[in-house]
C-alpha cells in the first residue's frame, strides 16, 4: 500500500491557499502566519495514533511509537522566505505525513521501529538571518550568544520573537534530547537549481551539502577627482575588485560542482566624480570537496593580491562565515538511488549548494540522506517556484520506498 501522493499534492495546494498571497508564500518563522501553518498541519496529524510536542527550540515532533525505540526521522520545514514558493520545505513535511500515514495503516499503528516526523523551526533564517535555527539546536551547534541580539528590519530582537512563540533562547540546547534512539534521517526537497531539469530527470540523490567559505574583501586605493586624475596614475579600488569578481568565475569552473559568487559590492566615496578609494566585496565559495574548497579560497586570495598590485592598491580579507562540507551516509545514498531507480527508472547523484536541516542532522552523527525532485527553471525562493505534478507524485512514491528500505536497514543493524 503506497503513500497517497495525490493527497500530498492536494495538501500542498491547501497550504498555499491558506498562507500565500499574490506575491507568494508568507510563512516566515516566528510570525502569526507560520503559527497558522503549523496549527493547520497539526489538525491533519490528529487523525493518526501519534504523540506530539514542541521541543526547547520550537521544533515540532510527531511520534508514531513502534515495537522498537530505534527511530527513523522524516521531515523538513514549513517556514518560508517572504514571497517564497509553495514547495520549498513544505513538500518534505507533507510527503513525510503521507508516509507516516501509510506506515501507520500498514502496521495497524505499531510499526517495527518508531517513526518520527519533524517540522524544523526556522530553517530559512528569513527574519533574523539565522538559518537552521531549530536543527542546529538539535545537533548541538547552536550559537545562543550570537543569536540573542539579532534584530529584524523593524528592530524586534530575535530573543523576544521566539519567546512570543513559547521558546526561551537560553534553553534551546535542550533540543539535543530529541536525538535519543535516532537511527536515520530522510528528507525530500525540491532541487532549487537547474541540474535535474537539464538532464531531463525527475529525481536525484543528494551526496551531501557543500562547504561554504564566505569572506569580506576590502581593496584600498586613493580617492581622487575623476576629471583631473590621469588614467595611468589612478589607484582605483573598484578596478581591482572588478578584476577579482571576474576571476573567481573561471576558478570555480575548473571544478564540475563548485560555485563562486561576488554578491555584494560597495564603493567609497560612491560618487561619479571621484575615483573609488575603497571597495568592499563579499565572496561566497562552495564545493562538496574540502580540498577543492581550500584551493579555490587560496587561488582567489592570490588573484586579489595580484590585482591589488596591478592597480596600486592594498587588499585585506576577513572571514564572514564558513562551514565544512557535510557528506551524507553512503549506505543511505545507495538505498535512495535504489528507490529512485525503481520509481523513475533513472537517478542522478548531485551535491546540494544550499544548506538544509539534513546537514545539521548529519553533523550530529545520525545517518542521513536527502532526495531531490526537479525544480522547473531551477527557480526557488520565488512565487513562480514550481515542479510538475507527475514529478511530485514520483517523488512521494520514491520517498515512500526509501522509508521502507530504511526501516528494514535500521531493523537489520546490530
Amino acid at each position: 500500500m503506497p503513500a497517497d501522493a495525490q493527497l500530498a499534492i492536494d495538501l500542498l495546494k491547501e497550504l498555499r491557499a491558506l498562507t500565500s498571497d499574490e506575491h507568494g508564500a508568507q510563512r516566515v518563522a516566528w510570525t502569526p502566519m507560520w503559527l497558522k501553518a503549523r496549527a493547520w498541519f497539526q489538525q491533519k496529524l490528529n487523525t493518526l495514533p501519534i504523540q506530539h510536542h514542541l521541543d526547547a527550540a520550537g521544533n515540532s515532533w510527531t511520534t508514531l511509537r513502534g515495537e522498537s525505540p530505534r527511530t527513523l526521522i522524516l521531515g523538513s520545514h514549513l517556514d518560508s522566505v517572504p514571497n517564497g514558493g509553495w514547495l520549498d520545505g513544505a513538500l518534505g513535511v507533507v510527503a513525510a505525513f503521507t508516509v507516516i500515514t501509510r506506515i501507520s495503516a500498514e502496521f495497524h499503528g505499531r510499526p517495527p521501529i518508531t517513526i518520527r516526523l519533524v517540522d524544523w523551526a526556522d530553517e530559512e533564517g528569513a527574519r533574523f538571518g539565522r538559518s537552521l535555527f531549530g536543527s542546529s539546536a538539535f545537533a548541538g551547534t547552536q550559537s545562543i550568544e550570537q543569536d540573542r541580539g539579532r534584530t529584524d528590519a523593524a528592530g524586534t530582537r530575535m530573543e523576544d520573537a521566539v519567546a512570543a512563540c513559547g521558546v526561551s533562547i537560553e534553553a534551546i540546547g535542550e533540543a539535543r534530547r530529541e536525538r535519543q534512539e535516532a537511527a536515520a534521517y530522510l528528507e525530500l526537497h525540491i532541487e532549487q537549481g537547474p541540474v535535474l531539469e537539464k538532464l531531463g530527470l525527475p529525481l536525484g540523490v543528494v551526496l551531501g551539502t557543500k562547504g561554504v567559505e564566505r569572506h569580506a574583501i576590502t581593496f584600498n586605493g586613493q580617492e581622487a577627482h575623476s576629471g583631473s586624475t590621469p588614467m595611468k596614475t589612478r589607484r582605483d579600488a573598484l578596478a581591482a575588485a572588478a578584476k577579482l569578481a571576474l576571476a573567481v568565475r573561471p576558478i570555480a569552473m575548473q571544478h564540475p560542482d563548485a560555485v563562486s559568487t561576488v554578491g555584494s559590492l560597495k564603493t567609497y566615496p560612491g560618487i561619479v566624480t571621484a575615483v573609488v578609494g575603497r571597495c568592499e566585496v563579499a565572496l561566497d565559495q562552495r564545493d562538496l570537496d574540502p580540498a577543492i574548497l581550500g584551493s579555490m579560497y587560496a587561488e582567489a586570495q592570490e588573484k586579489s593580491r595580484q590585482f591589488a598590485e596591478e592597480e596600486g592598491c592594498t587588499v585585506e580579507w576577513s572571514r564572514i562565515w564558513n562551514i565544512a562540507p557535510v557528506p551524507f551516509h553512503p549506505e543511505l545514498i545507495q538505498l535512495c538511488e535504489q528507490a529512485i531507480n525503481e520509481t523513475a527508472g533513472q537517478s542522478h547523484r548531485l551535491p546540494s549548494g544550499p544548506l538544509h536541516d539534513a546537514a545539521e542532522v548529519s553533523r550530529a552523527g545520525i545517518p542521513t540522506v536527502m532526495m531531490f525532485v526537479q525544480s522547473l527553471r531551477g527557480i526557488s525562493h520565488n512565487r513562480i517556484e514550481d515542479t510538475r505534478e507527475d514529478h511530485l507524485r514520483l517523488a512521494v512514491d520514491a520517498f515512500d520506498r526509501l522509508a521502507s528500505k530504511t526501516i528494514a536497514w535500521i531493523a537489520a543493524r546490530p
